[in-house]
């Protein structure tokens, strides 16, 4: 057996133990630590050496050694927890964590970085309890915690071998005899070996350990399955005799030499615990209810349900045309396919979705240790964790979030002293929600802090170079942070101050098919407010019709549409048009000319205008026809053909022709550049106040 086949499934668990590990840091209370905390980060640092071990990354298996002889103390109550030391713990981790890149990337840990976290978690060692951990033997397995559960049942000494280990019995189940030979030799690691025999489909083997059966499962898991193995304590009587006593009679019979236990003093086996520091749900039947899939084949799987809603779509276009009376069983099962195929679109995109804790769950450390360093006190809370996003955009929506986090702290939340002296609690607030609105989810973040400074924004604008004037409204001056290069920090730090950042976060977001509102008031806080759709496959979208080219209007962002009039549209200084809809004037932007489309209506008023909203910013789009609101399957333009500007994606529709979706902010700054391109020979345009506009009939 290749045992490299199983090193994505240890990283992989790996990963996630280390993420469990440093949750659980992060929440200890350093007056009173939960034990049950404590038990799980020194199963999660035991499991990762085990798994370790077996594969031979000795590097990863003696800082973990070391790193859990230490937590052995802390949880027996030897090491009094302090920041300090919980600081130094997490550093471990991230040591851990780093080791494991290399491991993965197919190098070697960093020596140096080694030597160094094994000198400061021996230094700490001698200076706190004064004992030296040895880091540079292997791992000898740990001593168990008395399981922290009420009225735990007491072991008589006699129990115990005479290193203070326990006997447990491991059950194989329905493992190849190639796996089953490493299996045993990983468990002569955690133990010695008493007794190995088969019984029908179990392999059953005896071990002296003092390791837990918690522990021991855990290691286990990281080669077979978790139905695959059992494991349970075994009276001390049993001997490395090569005993083959049936699993209901496990003890040897005393010999001569040997006297018997009375009854009421021999040991009672206790059952085996289910590993807590990696439950496994469970079906009725014993049955694992979830697998692994990579990530790839749920792509595939997605790819081909679009092309079968498109194919479905060009079905059902041809089947509208036939007569229903006629061909009435061919009519009634495209209706029964169409929601046969919706059913099973909805259901393949619901796997790639994955709770917000995801993100959220990185945050913590990142408050904590910048808080730290800001010399700030910042309570983190998050809202929405159960809040279901696409994966493809979970990961692409962390960076974005960690520059506004970072930009929250530095810049929003003051320090204890400032925040005191204006009346606030000494501990800022940091909020992270999210949540579903309509077809797409709202994510933001919060601060309590001193909010954004308009005068300050705008003479900083000034001073680079910027287009602003004071009648700007607040939402317009907020949104200047998001300029390339722009920043109001007095001095250059490692956390901020070089301009870079807020307008990498807003671009990243457009290219999400988002956008971002930012909602502020001085002294009490910012809202900085980020608009997704749920998924980048699928879109709901508006069909419109501009000449004989049919165009998709992502959905989310259409508010409404109307018939414009005379009376409701005003001329602007520089052939700039306004349409005025309840005392607000929109931007009007004729689609026929931005893209050039010919054949399209050219007078306004036999036009249909559909307000859309994008950036923050509402516009008014001029289109000849509505032609239905449709889910469409969402192809990448720039992979399959190139970037084109005030498009953002295209679909392909129920007669095989290509629809593109149209980027509602791009649209309106493509509509700026083609108007300031044809009067470039014309006097700069003013703000004039809208005077009524008087449609002239081509010519």
């Amino acid at each position: 057996m290749d045992i490299t086949d199983f090193y994505d499934t240890f990283f992989e668990e790996a990963e996630e133990l280390l993420g469990d590990m440093e949750r659980h840091l992060l929440e200890l209370d350093l007056d009173d630590p939960d034990a049950e905390q404590l038990n799980a980060i020194f199963r999660a640092a035991h499991s990762i050496k085990g798994g370790a071990g077996t594969f031979g990354f000795d590097v990863l298996q003696h800082t973990t050694h070391l790193f859990e002889n230490i937590l052995d103390h802390t949880r027996r109550g030897e090491l009094a927890l302090r920041r300090d030391i919980v600081d130094t713990f997490l550093e471990t981790k991230d040591m851990l964590h780093d080791q494991l890149d290399a491991y993965r990337n197919g190098q070697q840990p960093d020596a140096e970085a080694y030597a160094r976290i094994c000198q400061t978690l021996q230094q700490m060692a001698l200076e706190e309890m004064g004992v030296a951990v040895d880091e540079g033997a292997p791992a000898p397995a740990a001593k168990p915690q008395p399981d922290p559960d009420p009225e735990p049942e007491a072991q008589p000494e006699s129990a115990a071998a005479g290193d203070g280990g326990s006997h447990l019995e491991v059950a194989l189940i329905k493992v190849a005899d190639k796996d089953r030979e490493l299996l045993v030799e990983e468990l002569g690691q955690l133990g010695e070996v008493l007794s190995q025999r088969s019984e029908g489909e179990r392999y059953l083997v005896a071990l002296d350990t003092s390791a837990s059966a918690d522990d021991i499962e855990a290691v286990m898991c990281f080669i077979i399955d978790a139905d695959q193995v059992e494991v349970r304590s075994l009276p001390a009587a049993v001997q490395d005799s090569g005993d083959s006593a049936p699993a209901s009679e496990p003890a040897a019979p005393p010999s001569a030499a040997e006297p018997a236990v009375p009854a009421s003093t021999a040991p009672k086996a206790a059952p085996a615990k289910a590993p807590s520091s990696k439950p496994k749900a469970k079906a009725a039947g014993g049955e694992s209810t979830s697998i692994r899939v990579p990530v790839d084949k749920v792509d595939q799987i997605i790819n081909l349900v679009g092309e079968l809603i498109i194919t479905q779509s060009m079905l059902d276009q041809t089947a509208s045309e036939l007569d229903g009376v006629a061909h009435g069983a061919m009519v009634n099962g495209m209706s029964l396919l169409q929601r046969n195929a919706r059913d099973l679109q909805e259901a393949v995109m619901s796997i790639r979705m994955v709770p917000m804790d995801y993100v959220f769950s990185r945050f913590p450390r990142l408050v904590r240790d910048l808080a730290a360093k800001l010399d700030k006190d910042v309570e983190l809370v998050t809202e929405g964790k159960s809040t279901e996003l696409d994966k493809s955009l979970t990961e692409r929506i962390i960076d974005p979030l960690t520059h506004l986090v970072r930009n929250s702290l530095d810049h929003g939340i003051e320090t204890p002293d400032k925040r005191e002296a204006a009346g606030k609690p000494r501990t800022g607030r940091l909020t992270l929600s999210a949540q579903h609105q309509g077809g797409n989810i709202l994510i933001e973040v919060i601060d309590d802090g001193a909010g954004l400074n308009r005068d300050k924004l705008l003479t900083k604008a000034r001073e680079s170079g910027l287009s602003v004037s004071d009648s700007m409204s607040d939402d317009e001056v907020w949104q200047l942070i998001f300029a390339p290069g722009f920043s109001t920090a007095q001095e250059v730090s490692d956390v901020s101050g070089r301009g870079v950042g807020m307008d990498v976060v807003k671009r990243n977001i457009q290219g999400m098919g988002g956008h971002v509102e930012i909602l502020s008031r001085p002294g009490e806080g910012t809202t900085t407010r980020i608009v997704l759709p749920l998924t980048l496959a699928i879109l709901d979208g508006m069909s419109i019709k501009v000449g004989e080219e049919i165009f998709i209007l992502p959905l989310g962002a259409v508010l409404e549409s109307l018939q414009p009039t005379e009376e409701e549209l005003y001329a602007m200084a520089g052939d700039d048009i306004l349409l005025k809809v309840r005392d607000e004037y929109l931007p009007v932007i004729a689609v026929h000319e931005v893209l050039d489309v010919e054949n399209a209506r050219t007078k306004l008023t036999d036009s249909i205008a559909v307000i859309v909203q994008g950036e923050g910013r509402r516009y008014a789009l001029l289109v000849d026809d509505l032609i239905g609101q449709q889910q469409v399957v969402v192809k990448n333009l720039e992979t399959n053909y190139r970037k084109v500007p005030g498009v953002s994606a295209a679909t392909i529709l129920g007669d095989g022709s290509v629809a593109l979706i149209l980027d509602i902010a791009d649209m309106h700054r493509l509509s700026r550049t083609k108007k300031e391109a044809r009067h470039a020979s014309r006097l700069p345009s003013g703000v004039n106040a809208p005077v009524p506009f008087k449609e002239v009939e081509p010519s």
